[in-house]
């Protein structure tokens, strides 16, 4: 039986540190609205464990699923980007 499954992968930015082992990562997308064809940018965070504790505040991340850590941690955080 195979174990590679696919996981997620998510770029974004950190907007906070202040929890022990986690980071909120808000991770933003861009598309065309279907009616109005004007593109369109939604925002969500997401909360990252971080247990190397080398992300900062306002460093690009990328994040990718992984198990539930907690009730809102599902994602960890994979490595910081230059």
């Amino acid at each position: 039986m195979s174990t590679n499954t696919f996981k997620r992968k998510l770029d974004g930015v950190v907007v906070s540190v202040k929890n022990e082992n986690t980071v909120v990562v808000n991770v933003a997308r861009r598309f065309k609205h279907p009616v109005y064809s004007k593109f369109v940018t939604k925002t969500k965070k997401y909360h990252a464990h971080n247990v190397s504790l080398e992300a900062n505040l306002g460093d690009n991340v990328t994040i990718i699923e992984s198990k539930p850590y907690s009730k809102l941690k599902k994602w960890e955080l994979l490595k910081v980007n230059k």
